[in-house]
């Protein structure tokens, strides 16, 4: 048995697998404060109490199960940081990857190495205001004492492996999505001279950090001295475990929507609009990704103003036919990421009447996200079909949509890649290695529908003018 903690930016799951698939899982929430000028934090405290809730509601699912594991694991939100001291104690509140208000250091030190697109050609990833290494000059200006009490930043997985092991590691997927390394162009050294020191020693996503301390344990109810692996990033993770390939992109829907393709051996440029970041098969290789600001948190700020729930929100989108009776919106609630990168860009609704109410906008929030990872798409090589994880919620609508905006099929497995990806990094670790296809098999495949992919075709074109007249107007 092997327990998978997928440590995401809304909620972290917990799940116990075997040979045969999740045999019980639990979830707990995760707190976000919002502040001006796109700030986004976590209190690191409260991130052990959500592992140790989810581990005690997956034990209620199953205690036979639970009371088996052998092994615990990671996927991982990334970009997210916590400036820690010597004992790996947090300093003060972490940094969410979407927090933006790095700006004015982005593009100083942009200026200063000729340039965001020259950085782009150099490291794969793009310096602006959410930039970790920004952020990073922004903390060390902002609170000079936490900066020179800060030993390491670390992400949330980096912080629970130090928790669970007393060991302070970090891994190649995090740590290339955080733009400081690796590349496939070597190093980066001219963001690693930012932070230096203060990173973690790094190891193989199929590694054995350390052994679980009897502290821990006795917290999540698991023997001790079992090996903790130390896991990916979750698009990492969730490329293995949706099986994507060089011509089938996995897409991912959550806090926010991602399109990411796996390369094997990387041939820069980096396709405009594209980010590369590490992969985490046996043999690493690089994944081509276009990540969004937002998906599911555009339902849950849209949730706040109707008092309506997501599930409501996804039920009335789905009684509205595409196109969402004119409306359009433009998904930048927290700035423009793939394929645009432009931080300073705002979400909006065009085009609406009197006649809209709060199912047209659900609608048309999910075909704004549809249209930007077309677009992100795009950018990569020809697919064949889709690889879906998340969003398989009440109705499906989010897979419908995606699928007739981009013309391909989508192919299901369960619906957790991140977590079956760690699964697979887990069993990797201790010798023990599952099949994709038995823990969590093909479920099916979603075929658009012609009628919709028509419609939609003309809706892009619409769709892109407007996004193209209002990025402009972004300061």
């Amino acid at each position: 048995m092997i327990l998978t903690l997928d440590l995401g930016t809304s909620t972290t799951k917990a799940v116990v697998w075997d040979g045969d698939g999740p045999r019980t899982t639990g979830v707990a929430s995760i707190g976000t404060t919002f502040g001006p000028g796109q700030r986004a934090e976590q209190d690191a405290s409260t991130w052990w109490p959500a592992v140790v809730a989810a581990c005690a509601r997956a034990a209620a699912g199953s205690p036979e199960a639970y009371a088996a594991v052998e092994a615990v694991g990671f996927a991982a939100a990334r970009q997210t940081f916590v400036a820690v001291d010597e004992d790996a104690r947090p300093l003060g509140p972490a940094l969410l990857w979407s927090d933006g208000r790095a700006r004015a250091e982005a593009a100083v030190m942009a200026a200063g190495l000729g340039g965001v697109e020259a950085v782009h050609r150099r490291t794969g990833s793009v310096l602006d205001g959410r930039a970790v290494a920004a952020k990073a000059v922004w903390l060390a200006a902002d609170d000079p004492e936490r900066w020179a009490a800060t030993r390491w930043l670390l992400s949330p997985r980096d912080v629970m492996v130090a928790e669970m092991t007393g060991v302070v590691v970090t891994d190649a997927t995090l740590l290339s999505a955080a733009g400081l390394g690796p590349t496939p162009y070597g190093p980066p050294d001219e963001l690693l001279a930012v932070v230096g020191f203060r990173l973690p020693p790094v190891l193989e996503p199929d590694t054995v950090a350390g052994s679980l301390l009897a502290g821990p344990a006795a917290q999540l109810g698991l023997p001790a001295g079992l090996p903790v692996v130390v896991g990916a990033g979750d698009r990492a993770c969730e490329v293995l475990g949706s099986a994507a390939t060089a011509d089938r992109p996995m897409v991912s829907w959550g806090t926010t929507a991602n399109v990411s393709v796996p390369v094997d051996h990387f041939r820069g440029p980096v396709p405009d609009g594209l980010v590369v970041t590490r992969g985490a098969a046996v043999d690493g290789g690089w994944l081509l990704e276009g990540g969004l600001s937002g998906a599911g948190t555009l339902l849950t700020w849209l949730s706040s103003l109707t008092g309506l729930s997501p599930d409501d929100l996804m039920t009335r989108a789905a009684a509205v036919p595409a196109g969402a009776g004119g409306a359009l919106a433009l998904p930048w609630w927290g700035g423009a990421r793939a394929p645009w990168w432009r931080d300073r860009a705002a979400g909006a609704f065009v085009g609406l009447t009197f006649d809209h109410d709060a199912g047209h906008l659900a609608r048309a929030l999910l075909e704004a996200v549809a249209f930007e990872v077309d677009r992100a798409r795009d950018q990569m090589p020809p697919a064949t079909a889709l690889a879906l994880t998340g969003g398989q919620g009440p109705g499906a609508l989010w897979p419908e949509i995606l699928t007739a905006v981009t013309g391909l099929p989508g192919r299901r497995r369960g619906g957790q890649a991140a977590s079956t990806g760690a699964a697979l990094l887990t069993a990797r670790a201790v010798a023990g290695d599952f099949d994709l296809d038995r823990i969590d098999p093909e479920v099916d495949t979603v075929v658009p529908d012609p009628a919709a992919v028509a419609a939609y075709a003309d809706l892009r074109r619409r769709a892109d003018d407007v996004a193209r007249a209002v990025i402009a107007l972004a300061p």
